[in-house]
């Protein structure tokens, strides 16, 4: 490259520069930056307060969900146990009623289809099991 074209070039760059730095005003500028700095401060204490409550509630979930087996476990048993009760009183109640047709007023006779008879095939009661109920 010539000295002449190294010159202009430097001369165009210069005037692209000064024109650029007229363009912007200095002070808005710093404002931006002020600007910005403080989103950026609020956006940190905010992911700050979030990741706090992330974990306050992670530990919160643990608690309730440790909970919410133990007792989800406790009603599963306890269903097992009243439908067992309730298969052994339907049973009795047959057994008097055919020997003592009399022995029950018509409103007290279940009527209604034996629900039993529809359990699901994993569903293990417990007397398939040869389990007592649990109290």
């Amino acid at each position: 490259m010539e000295v002449s074209e190294r010159t202009a070039i430097k001369a165009a760059s210069k005037e692209v520069s000064h024109e650029v730095k007229t363009l912007m005003n200095t002070e808005a500028i710093d404002s931006l930056k002020q600007t910005q700095h403080l989103i950026l401060g609020r956006l940190q204490d905010s992911n700050a307060v979030l990741s706090h409550f992330n974990e306050y509630s992670e530990n919160c979930y643990a608690d309730v969900m440790a909970e919410f087996s133990k007792n989800t476990r406790l009603l599963k048993s306890m269903k097992t146990d009243l439908d067992y009760i309730f298969v052994k009183l339907r049973n009795i109640k047959s057994k008097i009623f055919a020997t003592y047709p009399d022995a029950f007023p018509n409103e007290s006779v279940d009527t209604r289809p034996d629900l039993e008879l529809e359990v699901p095939r994993d569903h293990v009661s417990p007397t398939e099991s040869h389990q007592p109920p649990s109290v």
